[in-house]
């Protein structure tokens, strides 16, 4: 009997034995210790663990934006170390979607020239018709022309979300996507952002000190010292969304 596709099926993200070391005045800094981690496609997965255990170390490892200093990072079956920068930055437009605390909006551009970069730099003909959608989508249709500067923090976000989502990626990655946002206005970007990525068939994986929204992701993979200490899978059931 064959074996099944999704016995057969290569993860999505796949990290393997990932090490992350700096060098600092006190000596060498050991960020990653090993990491190994399969996320497979459509997958949620809740990274959690103390300050300074390596969680944002390695989102931007599985978003090519920082280099390991060991192990083989590999998102779609494209060994990253096979590619240049701008190899990655290639590969991130077409296929991942990043969402940061801070934004990360360009200041002198408006919400409607933000969501269309990603998809202009990939020579799309249709940028801006497409980003005027995404931000339809995210509620914000009525703020194209407005600057980063004219909007809130939750319209910030939700801009962000648009900028994201907007090349149909297949992995998003996203960091504390709450952290500068009050109680109310984080859980409207959240309930979108799981909104969006279940009608994208995305996969996520969601950094956050929140154990709470860790626990409507599919996966809760908790970090310390660098290092995976667990991997727990949710029950259906326990899922809020």
């Amino acid at each position: 009997m064959p074996p099944s596709a999704s016995a057969t099926a290569l993860p999505l993200v796949a990290l393997s034995s990932v090490e992350v070391k700096l060098a600092s005045a006190a000596g060498i800094v050991n960020i990653l210790r090993g990491i190994d981690l399969a996320i497979g496609e459509g997958e949620t997965v809740g990274i959690v663990g103390p300050s300074g255990s390596g969680k944002s170390t390695l989102l931007m490892v599985a978003a090519g934006l920082e280099r390991p200093t060991a192990g083989r990072v590999a998102v779609g079956g494209v060994d990253f170390a096979t590619l240049s920068e701008d190899g990655l930055a290639r590969f991130r437009r077409q296929h991942v979607g990043i969402v940061f605390q801070s934004f990360q909006l360009i200041p002198t551009m408006s919400a409607v020239e933000n969501v269309a970069i990603p998809l202009e730099l990939g020579g799309r003909r249709d940028a801006f018709a497409e980003a005027r959608a995404a931000l339809d989508r995210v509620g914000l249709g009525h703020r194209l022309d407005h600057y980063p500067g004219q909007l809130s923090g939750g319209e910030q976000q939700r801009v962000a979300l648009a900028r994201a989502f907007v090349a149909r990626p297949r992995l998003l990655l996203a960091d504390e996507p709450t952290g500068n946002l009050d109680g109310a206005t984080g859980q409207q970007v959240i309930e979108l952002l799981f909104d969006l990525r279940r009608r994208a068939g995305t996969a996520l994986v969601l950094v956050t000190h929140d154990t709470a929204l860790a626990d409507r992701t599919d996966r809760v993979v908790r970090l310390a010292d660098g290092r995976i200490v667990s991997d727990e899978r949710r029950p259906a059931l326990a899922r809020a969304g």
